[in-house]
């Protein structure tokens, strides 16, 4: 038998066995980074906020089933009402303002006269009273309070559509009379083309009609929670979600809660509370480079000169939020008590923040965009339920333990629309705004207009969740 011998291995063999193991361990290593990023990616997309039944009523929660009943409600006025306002503004000192002041150093006290005079005078509550009553209020208890919402449905729906339910969520210092222009253009749009809305707006708890809480930590999340319930209350087992201002952070923990019940999520204000590196780093040099972090014209301009636009416009605005975060009851209750006091608080947000360059003007632009008629009526609404300073707790309840609660971490996944007005206090460019939301459909930069959006530029608005709700409704 002849002995086999083994031949060594030539060079060409070697590299071969060389290539081939390389290639293994690089699919090797491609499979195992592919899962842990499949991993991940699935991870965060099925991430949902947590959170638990509260129980805000007064006291300790019955031991029965809650009353689920939904009860017609108007808003009313009476004589005594008016006779005590009245009188506590006729007993107003007046202030002399500083010469050339306008409305840097806060609401003007020569223009503020003038609105002093118009409330007294030619105001008239009861006329407003029966415009809040055109559309339809109700109330309904929710973990132990009383909520407070319209519930407007179109007079008629064209053969072949239906209704899209969608809840819009007020902020600070405004209300639910926010949206009144805004209401019909969406339940009965002019334009046989577009959708046919059903819309809800409630009063987040503590502000105009809804009950304030009885007990410390009731934040936007547990605000989220009970809008949840109250949607599901009215039947609704998907719907569609708008919101400014806290109304636009609530929308998105509902969205965040429930992302198969929210079926689309439309914001106006999105500021993101925790800041990312790539976010950081398109701050220091995306003037320079905007092509390399996906600026466009309009992120450069809003976003620089970061130090103007970001820094000191935002430090100029942003002093009542430090009282209201840290000790809102010890200046809620001078607010509480004087109605002009009240009106020279919440006004002159309607000011800079519709443009900040209202500041500079003796009245302060007030009517420039708004009518005195539509500016007190919100002030009255606050006055009439005693709300103002629950309306701030609500910013100790949010920002007293930090500003990243567990909500901040976690990203929206469902389909999200963002109108980006150009005087809004925090201008948000859209590489910022995908850190937080992943699945932005739509994200229209607006012609016009400030904070109080809804109010300010209702067709805009309007045109704007018609867009979002089609492309979200074509998918």
């Amino acid at each position: 038998m002849v002995e086999e011998r083994h031949r060594p291995q030539s060079a060409v063999q070697q590299q071969q066995q060389q290539t081939l193991s390389t290639m293994f361990t690089a699919v090797l290593v491609g499979i195992v980074l592919g899962g842990l990023i499949y991993f991940l990616v699935q991870r965060n997309k099925n991430q949902v906020l947590k959170v638990e039944d509260g129980w805000w009523g007064a006291g300790a929660p019955p031991d029965g089933e809650e009353d689920d009943t939904i009860r017609p409600f108007k808003v009313n006025t009476s004589d005594e009402e008016l006779e005590d306002l009245h009188r506590r503004i006729d007993q107003t000192r007046p202030v002399a303002a500083l010469e050339d002041s306008q409305f840097h150093y806060g609401f003007n006290s020569q223009y503020l006269e003038k609105v002093i005079s118009y409330w007294r005078n030619d105001f008239n509550w009861k006329s407003q009273v029966d415009k809040l009553n055109q559309f339809p209020h109700f109330k309904t208890t929710i973990e132990g309070i009383d909520i407070h919402y319209l519930h407007v449905k179109p007079k008629k729906v064209p053969q072949g559509k239906t209704a899209i339910p969608l809840i819009m969520v007020h902020g600070w210092p405004g209300s639910f009379y926010e949206f009144y222009r805004l209401i019909p253009l969406l339940t009965e749009p002019s334009n046989p083309d577009d959708l046919v809305f059903e819309v809800v707006c409630p009063s987040i708890p503590g502000y105009g009609f809804s009950e304030a809480p009885h007990k410390k930590g009731f934040n936007t999340v547990s605000a989220a929670n009970i809008f949840v319930k109250l949607m599901k209350r009215l039947g609704f087992q998907q719907f569609y979600a708008q919101g400014g201002d806290w109304g636009s952070l609530i929308t998105t923990n509902m969205a965040q809660l429930e992302p198969q019940t929210v079926k689309g999520l439309h914001v106006n204000f999105a500021p993101i509370a925790k800041p990312s590196i790539q976010m950081i780093l398109s701050m220091m040099f995306g003037r320079y480079f905007p092509n390399l972090f996906g600026f466009n014209d309009m992120d450069v301009k809003g976003v620089f000169p970061c130090k103007e636009k970001m820094l000191v416009n935002v430090l100029k605005e942003s002093g009542y939020m430090h009282i209201q975060a840290t000790k809102p009851d010890t200046v809620g209750r001078g607010l509480n008590d004087s109605p002009v006091g009240l009106a020279t608080y919440i006004l002159e947000k309607f000011s800079t923040w519709t443009k900040g360059e209202f500041r500079n003007l003796e009245d302060g632009g007030l009517t420039r965009k708004f009518s005195l008629d539509d500016l007190l009526t919100n002030v009255m609404i606050y006055w009439v339920s005693e709300c103002i300073i629950p309306s701030m707790r609500f910013y100790k309840e949010n920002l007293g333990k930090g500003l990243n609660p567990p909500h901040t971490k976690i990203p929206v996944v469902v389909p999200t629309g963002i109108a980006c007005f150009p005087d809004e206090l925090v201008y948000t460019p859209e590489l910022w705004a995908k850190k937080k939301f992943h699945n932005i459909v739509s994200f229209s930069h607006m012609a016009r207009g400030g904070h109080f959006a809804a109010m300010e530029e209702p067709q805009l608005m309007a045109e704007d969740i018609q867009k979002f709700t089609k492309i979200v409704e074509k998918k």
